[in-house]
């Protein structure tokens, strides 16, 4: 079983190596130039200017390198007020995904099926399969609305659902009603948290990080979610064993809520928004310009680099 598991991903990712492009970036900082060009040209439609792009390209690499230079691990360590205000942004968005109870539940959705009388294999394994599914369907739409209406409203629908889900999810544990119900409240959670939770979470990181910090804040963001969901995981349990099924629900409902206040406060609209939008942002958020004179700088500044 454990084998095959690990041959379609084998085939995947040696088919993805006919498909898959050198990234223009890191041809860019090798020197390959025109390489970097034929793929930009590649990637994007007819007429775009791919000689720009890769120049665009290189002028970050430079302020990138300067930036590294100038702060190293003291950015996280000692961060100035438009850092902290990313790494909130960043490392809570991360967090609030496993806060929020998704591995915890996925972990175990047979006990919770046997919980609410699923308990015969085959309805058990009809129930995974389709919740499965549905899943991954609403990842795939997610995918596609990102772009086209924006990361806040899709991560408020996304928490919204997830609510009306555990609220379901705890009367049917409670009045002790029908598997149905536990499977329906199930089915819109996880289509809820596939909608919005599950990939925003990764992408607004990614967004709001700076280059400053860009890979040390993903490495943490990634740390802070894997931590939160191994102990949401290894305490559901123990949990639904002193306050039940439904007592843990309600508690994940609560904090969802709390997350969707998290978000309204704090969380920004990054939906087209170029990486010195966002770094004006969080400067101009917390009067803090000095990230702006080390990420930011004119080609005439880099032109001695270039």
């Amino acid at each position: 079983m454990f084998a095959s598991g690990g041959i379609l991903p084998l085939v995947m990712i040696y088919l993805s190596t006919y498909v898959m492009p050198e990234s223009p970036r890191w041809l860019v900082k090798h020197g390959y130039l025109r390489e970097a060009a034929a793929v930009v040209r590649r990637l994007n439609v007819e007429g775009f200017d791919a000689a720009g792009a890769v120049k665009e390209i290189e002028v970050s690499i430079v302020q990138e390198e300067r930036a590294l230079n100038k702060l190293g691990w003291g950015a996280l360590l000692a961060p100035t007020p438009a850092l902290r205000a990313m790494l909130i942004v960043g490392v809570g968005t991360a967090v609030s995904q496993q806060i929020v109870g998704i591995d915890a539940i996925q972990y175990y959705l047979v006990f919770i099926l046997e919980n609410a009388g699923i308990v015969a294999r085959a309805p058990q394994a009809a129930c995974l399969v389709l919740l499965g599914f549905l899943k991954l369907f609403w990842i795939v739409v997610a995918g596609r609305l990102f772009d086209s209406k924006g990361r806040r409203p899709l991560m408020f629908i996304s928490l919204g659902g997830m609510v009306v889900a555990l609220i379901m999810l705890a009367v049917a544990d409670f009045s002790q009603l029908s598997g149905i119900w536990s499977v329906l409240g199930l089915a819109i959670y996880l289509s809820a948290f596939s909608l919005g939770m599950g990939p925003g979470a990764w992408l607004i990181p990614s967004e709001v990080f700076s280059t400053a910090i860009r890979a040390k804040g993903m490495s943490v963001a990634t740390f802070c979610n894997r931590l939160t969901g191994t102990i949401m995981s290894s305490t559901l349990l123990s949990l639904a064993s002193y306050i039940s099924f439904g007592g843990v629900f309600v508690l994940l409902g609560l904090i969802c809520v709390c997350v969707s206040i998290f978000f309204y406060f704090f969380l920004p609209e990054t939906k087209e928004k170029k990486l010195e939008d966002m770094i004006k942002y969080f400067c101009d958020l917390t009067d803090d310009k000095s990230l702006i004179d080390i990420e930011i700088s004119s080609p005439n500044d880099l032109s001695e680099d270039l």
